[in-house]
């Protein structure tokens, strides 16, 4: 009798459904209402700005998050508001209220009022890219992945658009490092939590820095950017699934003496060209790393979560 992949035979019928959660041409009419919003409304002090999430939850269903001063990255000054619920209504319209004002969500543009109907502005739709999307290896770099194949890594795989996906481990070892990988995370509105597009950068097999979809979510230490179990982001840096995202990561390793550790880890994260981690210190190794703590060289690992995400562009220059 022909064994059955249990989980394989899962996904085919989600696929099936849904669609496949890693191709951008396969996805359902909510995604592209999905997405970031920025302009300016009228304040009691003049002109303001303003950013606003809006989060596919799946059958018609959203939440938005505002961000005063700016996007997340782009003038948030790091205080924002309740998520507020909403359902798409026949005429593919939103509708986000609180206790003060209300955003109306039709055609790609938000109109932000207050809730006597006095409109204060408009937020249109914006679709960033991380500057430091594209970047070419600088010289001494080793290229990990370009797109012609997963020699650099055991095991790797490989989709037909020649795109390495999860579960890929470096051949090569690497002490202090600048990394840069490019990541896309699947579209999957109905999951929740650690469900939605889970994966994980591990620098020297030891330590993570999260990969999930946390779009609008709260940039806890289990979310994207996070260090697993150890520092949240500053700042949820994010973006909507299946849209390029970058990690570029300088490592210091940890220092032993007769065995012992004498000095821990620390690494400076940008995500999508912003500092999320500042020198951080890395006191152990995260929970699920293949390697325990060490003075030994460790792996790449881009983490397998059951998860199709998928990824390019991926260098490592030892320092």
């Amino acid at each position: 009798m022909k064994q059955i992949n249990l989980f394989a035979f899962i996904s085919s019928c989600i696929f099936g459904l849904y669609g496949d959660p890693a191709d951008p041409s396969k996805v359902d009419s909510d995604y592209g209402i999905q997405g970031e919003y920025s302009g300016l409304v009228k304040g009691e002090e003049g002109d303001l700005k303003l950013g606003c999430q809006v989060v596919a939850m799946g059958k018609g269903s959203f939440v938005a998050r505002g961000y005063v001063g700016g996007l997340p990255g782009d003038g948030w000054n790091r205080t924002k508001e309740e998520k507020v619920n909403s359902l798409k209504k026949e005429d593919g319209s939103l509708v986000f209220e609180n206790d003060k004002h209300r955003g109306i969500l039709k055609g790609g543009v938000i109109t932000v009022e207050t809730l006597d109907g006095r409109k204060m502005g408009v937020l249109n739709k914006v679709a960033r890219k991380s500057p430091t999307l594209g970047a070419k290896p600088p010289q001494g770099s080793f290229v990990l992945f370009e797109g012609a194949s997963t020699e650099h890594f055991k095991p790797g795989r490989m989709t037909e658009d020649h795109l390495l996906m999860e579960g890929a481990k470096s051949i090569k070892l690497f002490q202090d490092h600048r990394l840069h990988v490019e990541f896309r995370l699947p579209y999957k509105p109905t999951a929740r939590g650690q469900g939605r597009g889970n994966s994980g950068l591990y620098l020297q097999g030891r330590y993570e820095v999260q990969m999930l979809d946390s779009f609008g979510l709260d940039g806890k230490n289990n979310e994207c950017g996070g260090v697993y179990g150890i520092a949240p982001p500053r700042e949820n840096m994010c973006f909507p699934p299946l849209t390029w995202q970058t990690y570029d990561v300088d490592f210091r390793t940890a220092v032993f003496k007769d065995g012992k550790k004498i000095k821990n880890a620390k690494m400076t994260v940008r995500h999508n060209g912003v500092i999320i981690h500042d020198k951080l210190e890395l006191p152990k190794r995260t929970t699920a790393s293949p390697l325990k703590e060490g003075p030994e060289p460790g792996f790449v690992y881009l983490q397998n979560h059951g998860n199709p995400v998928r990824y390019r562009n991926i260098w490592v220059k030892p320092l």
